[in-house]
């Protein structure tokens, strides 16, 4: 059974890791944490996912209190900051019923304020809090390829390394508590508006009757190149967007951007206009497609809806 060790190389019991959110990105991040070796037991409110996992050899939970109370471990994935306030600061949460000394990871992307005040509340019933969001989407987080922004004590950053790199293959230390979810703010600002640029780029060709799997290899391979053109530009021409990482989701997350962006009197109008973007693609009831679905709002705006 996996165990970790601390920075004087004490043994520190970690078997047990409780998994509360099992969805797009959680059922998979549970799963490689059973395959590095950890216990892992798993709740979420769709008894299905629960099932899932323990067909691959994790345990399930009929509640979170059930989850946490013998996990050294609790690593949350959740939509958005009311649920994770819920989750584990609620009557019947994390903070409620882990012991003291537990490590608790929350992985889900919420306001960088939220993740400080929760942390400051943890510390207060002696749990040790880290917030590690992630950026890799479902392929990642299958392929336990993710790139994770870490906020915390260092020591406990250190001393949760382990759990992290079962799930991750760039995992970085960003500063204390909320630190990993203002990188992650920027994060989706970034990737907002590459997809919003490589939609417009693929609408652009199009008009001209480019062959576009060949202009996007070879602008892939230039100073053009990114993560987008590479992991999404052939669903985005086949318009195929069976969903990796949701509208709903990024529309959330650009209120969170746009929001602390404001709080410090930082300006920034291109993600502003992409905020906008996003949105309004969710008004038009495309909340559950892939975030690349941007290309339908360009197709549209540019007269070519169904062309």
């Amino acid at each position: 059974m996996k165990t970790l060790r601390n920075r004087q190389e004490e043994h520190i019991d970690m078997t047990t890791i409780a998994v509360i959110g099992l969805g797009v990105m959680g059922g998979p991040m549970a799963a490689n944490l059973i395959k590095a070796g950890y216990d892992v037991v798993g709740y979420n409110r769709s008894p299905e996912k629960v099932n899932a996992l323990v067909s691959q050899g994790g345990r399930g939970a009929a509640s979170v209190a059930t989850a946490v109370k013998d996990a050294q471990v609790v690593l949350t994935m959740l939509p958005d900051s009311p649920d994770v306030e819920e989750v584990v600061a609620g009557k019947e949460g994390v903070f409620a019923h882990a012991v003291p000394g537990t490590l608790w990871i929350d992985s889900s992307t919420i306001e960088p304020k939220v993740a400080v005040r929760l942390a400051q509340a943890a510390a207060e019933r002696g749990i040790r809090a880290v917030d590690a969001p992630v950026s890799g989407g479902e392929a990642g987080a299958r392929e336990g390829s993710l790139s994770i922004m870490v906020g915390g004590d260092a020591k406990d950053v250190m001393d949760v390394r382990p759990v992290l790199e079962a799930v991750g293959s760039t995992i970085v230390h960003v500063g204390p508590s909320g630190s990993g979810q203002t990188v992650k703010a920027a994060n989706q600002l970034i990737v907002a508006g590459t997809i919003q640029l490589v939609a417009e780029a693929l609408v652009f060709l199009e008009a001209y009757g480019v062959e576009t799997e060949a202009a996007v290899k070879v602008l892939a391979g230039g100073l053009a190149g990114n993560r987008i053109l590479d992991r999404k530009a052939g669903s985005m021409i086949a318009r195929e967007f069976t969903p990796g990482f949701r509208v709903d989701l990024h529309h959330k997350d650009m209120g969170i951007v746009t929001s602390a962006a404001r709080e410090v009197g930082v300006a920034i109008p291109l993600g502003a206009a992409v905020a906008q973007f996003m949105g309004a693609l969710r008004a038009r009831g495309h909340g559950s497609l892939d975030h690349s679905a941007l290309l339908l709002l360009v197709d549209e705006l540019s007269g070519r809806a169904g062309a």
